[in-house]
């Protein structure tokens, strides 16, 4: 019967985003408001993506929730509180509306109803590639689509993971820290559409798929209570710096933006080995990869690729498409691939090339072989999208996660 089936379902998805200017340190846990602005790049859903599919039902007895096929905490407080603020804004919006039509009182009884959530990423979790971020930006977006909540959504997704409110945007974003107690202003604005700079590139390096030592909640908390060079940097440096990338990216100045990008990445880990104990996210291979750079660089006489590292050893380069094939090549000779190739390479496709003996005495050196596990190239992409075809629901007409089979 018709009302066996949820009342209503969405899938969605949302894009991974990787801050150039880092956020680093709250001023309120529970609000997640930083201590800093930020600047990040969105990435192409095509390579990186969370898929959510939320859905509604007056059968379901209770909130649940699945991740990747397992199911999970739903009580877990950050999600809770973007759960609380969607149906919050829904009942606004219902009462607002003031109609008793049949699709108001069908809203009204749908706040009412339980929720069922599936989500899946099509990257490793553990991988450093901000998953919290594409995953409370989808869920954020798929509960805004199913409880019918229009307007500025980054705020909620901020109360998920602070990162999660650049996701809510394609291309270039900013997050402003805002200066109200209630986060009111603490959202995330387009600097620029994926489309502005359609020559970038994103190479990312996978050096470890691993858990961090330090997760990054209790990471930032230990370097905001002892790191002075972290209160420095949120004070003094982090504004102009805003200012000076957004420069840059609006006028697509590859060698500013690179060399920025590096020296704010260089400060953020600063600010960690400042922090007491000291925190190490960059491994010897993180190292190596920061080296090879800056020798390539060198050897081409300006800022060619550009390094910028999260809270983990994996490395996220950036450069203009044709610098890419010759690139890719320094790192196969440099990290050589334990299997041959295999998909030592994902996403984008990459053309052969043969650097000269001169570039590559300049710049490999002591080749580490299978230190890489494997690249990934990407650009820039489109923010949260809704997913029309029903094929790809995540739950099932029970509202319970579809066999993989």
């Amino acid at each position: 019967m018709a009302e066996d089936k949820p009342l209503s379902v969405v899938t969605c998805t949302a894009p991974v985003n990787i801050a150039v200017i880092k956020y680093w340190g709250k001023r309120d846990e529970e609000l997640i408001l930083p201590i800093n602005s930020s600047l990040s790049v969105t990435l192409h859903q095509d390579q990186l993506k969370t898929t959510t599919t939320a859905a509604i039902s007056r059968d379901f007895t209770e909130d649940r929730l699945w991740l990747n096929g397992k199911e999970n905490d739903i009580g877990q407080p950050r999600l809770q509180s973007c759960l609380r603020e969607i149906r919050r804004l829904a009942r606004k919006r219902h009462s607002g509306n003031g109609n008793s039509g049949d699709s108001s009182s069908r809203s009204a009884l749908s706040l009412a109803y339980k929720v069922h959530i599936a989500s899946e990423n099509n990257f490793p979790t553990a991988a450093g590639l901000a998953s919290s971020a594409a995953g409370f930006a989808c869920l954020v977006y798929a509960l805004a689509k199913l409880y019918g909540v229009e307007g500025e959504l980054s705020e909620v997704a901020r109360q998920g993971s602070g990162s999660a409110c650049r996701s809510m945007f394609g291309g270039f974003v900013q997050w402003v820290m805002g200066q109200s107690a209630d986060g009111k202003d603490s959202i995330a604005q387009q600097v620029a559409p994926e489309t502005h700079w359609p020559e970038l590139r994103v190479l990312i390096l996978v050096v470890s798929a691993e858990k961090k030592h330090v997760a990054s909640t209790a990471g930032m908390q230990t370097s905001v209570k002892t790191s002075l060079l972290l209160k420095h940097r949120a004070e003094a440096l982090v504004p102009e710096r805003m200012s000076q990338m957004t420069q840059h990216i609006q006028q697509r100045d590859f060698e500013a933006f690179g060399e920025l990008t590096m020296k704010d990445s260089n400060q953020f880990h600063a600010t960690c080995l400042d922090t007491f104990p000291p925190i190490f996210y960059l491994n010897d291979i993180s190292k190596q990869v920061v080296a090879l750079v800056h020798r390539y660089n060198a050897h081409c006489g300006k800022n060619k690729v550009a390094y910028t590292f999260d809270a983990g050893p994996n490395a996220v380069l950036f450069m203009l498409d044709d610098t890419v094939d010759e690139f890719v090549e320094v790192v196969k000779r440099s990290f050589p691939p334990e299997n041959n190739g295999g998909q030592f390479l994902k996403g984008l496709p990459v053309g052969s090339a043969t650097p000269s003996e001169e570039l590559l005495s300049a710049v490999v050196r002591d080749p580490t072989p299978g230190a890489i596990q494997y690249m990934l190239l990407t650009k820039p992409g489109p923010g949260p999208a809704l997913v029309e075809d029903a094929s790809c629901h995540l739950l099932g007409a029970d509202g319970l996660p579809q066999s993989s089979s």
